[in-house]
């Protein structure tokens, strides 16, 4: 499915004190970290993801994949895409970095998915309804900020 054909979700965004490569070696190290883990990996066997554990190119690059996630674009300092798909739903998450001015960069977080039959609704409810998965980009962001402002 492409990615422009799955239905907008939602937004999210966090102004980061530093220049868009370390934005970037920040947003791909915490997408690492984060989804490589074992409950990572359990979920995306649990929901039958088509990828359930990290493979190919590191640092990520197009074909990269890690639980739940495959690297669709990688253009270092501009944009990441990631898509999914599992028994429940077809997704994707953007991320776009944008200049904010010298020494700042925004990072937008854009979702996007398509849920099919009644599962798939009901697991929309459980996941978007919840604001669950607006609590996980945050937290994602946040951590990508934190990394991106240390210094050194």
């Amino acid at each position: 499915m492409q990615v422009d054909s799955l239905p907008y979700l939602d937004e999210h965004a966090t102004v980061i004190t530093a220049a868009a490569d370390g934005v970037w070696r920040g947003l791909c190290a915490e997408l690492e970290r984060s989804f490589s883990r074992a409950p990572a990996a359990a979920y995306a066997r649990l929901v039958r993801a088509d990828d359930t554990r990290p493979s190919g190119p590191r640092p990520l690059a197009q074909g990269s994949a890690f639980p739940g996630f495959r690297v669709l674009v990688a253009s270092p300092g501009q944009e990441l895409t990631l898509q999914g798909r599992h028994r429940f739903s077809s997704y994707a998450l953007i991320f776009r970095l944008e200049p904010d001015g010298p020494g700042r960069t925004c990072l937008r977080a854009e979702s996007r998915a398509a849920f099919p039959g009644l599962a798939g609704g009901a697991y929309r409810r459980l996941v978007f309804g919840s604001g669950g998965h607006a609590v996980g980009v945050r937290r994602l962001l946040a951590a990508v900020r934190r990394a991106g402002e240390r210094p050194g």
